[in-house]
């Protein structure tokens, strides 16, 4: 496995594993437990996922130690404000069943931003989170939140894929070597980006399938990337991206399909709103 180093000095395993939209029904513990015996070591969660207490005991059942493995955790909107953001950080500590989190974020750039941030750094500074970051921050959103930080996120996790290559946002992050998580680093399985031909002409080049060669486009760019799949094949397959690379000019190539455009804009009118009301993360409390 390869790693990338994060600002504030940890390193953070290149490759993960999404478990977003996957049942809390046994089907995250499985697809997790699966994902630790094929190699991963890193495991991306969310209260708002409902499934941090199937990750926590699959990652105790794997018999991975727990140094071993970086798990990320997120906050949701309706723990902002500060005492709450603290009472939730436990919780998902108790779900998990670990004494800490590898890494945990703001889930939304909206409400009690700055307020939840304190939390996070209060909870870094206790040893309950090693490291601490942000996602969905477009570059307004950025520019409006985190001026007002005293310490700066590690950590952006945004959409990200060769259709959508945030190249503002990057500049905006670069000086500060925040590193970009990647979201859909498939592109949710888009068809017209896993059949596009310059990918498949890389794909038949190298061996690989269309998806490795996405994701090995992204690990040169610097990015974190956790593609979700509940198919060991899969799971698999989107590990094995370290044995080839793409030259300078065949990057290039990939660079030019971006097209500034994703299937979500945390800047769109009503979006804060939709948020704010769309889950209720305490409701089998």
């Amino acid at each position: 496995m390869e790693f990338f180093t994060l600002n504030d000095g940890n390193k953070i395993p290149a490759v993960g594993f999404g478990t977003f939209q996957i049942p809390a029904d046994g089907s995250t513990y499985k697809a997790v437990k699966k994902a630790l015996e094929l190699g991963i070591r890193h495991i991306d969660t969310a209260a708002a996922y409902f499934n941090e207490a199937e990750v926590g005991r699959a990652v105790k059942d794997s018999g991975v130690r727990r140094d071993e493995v970086w798990i990320t955790s997120k906050l949701w909107l309706q723990d902002y404000p500060y005492a709450e953001a603290q009472k939730a950080i436990d919780a998902s500590l108790q779900k998990l069943g670990m004494d800490y989190m590898d890494m945990y974020l703001l889930h939304q750039p909206y409400g009690e931003v700055t307020e939840a941030w304190a939390a996070l750094e209060e909870a870094k500074k206790a040893g309950k989170i090693r490291s601490i970051g942000v996602s969905n921050m477009t570059p307004k959103l950025w520019q409006q939140y985190v001026p007002q930080f005293s310490s700066m996120p590690a950590v952006n996790q945004v959409e990200f894929n060769p259709f959508f290559q945030q190249k503002e946002l990057r500049k905006l992050l670069a000086p500060h070597d925040v590193k970009i998580e990647a979201w859909a680093p498939l592109g949710q399985g888009s068809t017209a980006l896993l059949t596009h031909p310059e990918i498949l002409k890389l794909a038949a080049k190298y061996g690989k399938d269309a998806g490795q060669v996405v994701l090995r486009f992204e690990y040169q760019e610097g990015i974190i990337i956790f593609p979700k799949s509940i198919h060991e094949s899969r799971i698999k397959s989107n590990m094995e991206i370290f044995d080839f690379a793409l030259t300078d000019a065949e990057m290039d190539a990939l660079r030019a399909l971006d097209t500034n455009k994703g299937i979500h804009d945390p800047d769109r009118p009503g979006v804060k709103e939709m948020l704010l009301g769309a889950f209720d993360v305490h409701a089998n409390d």
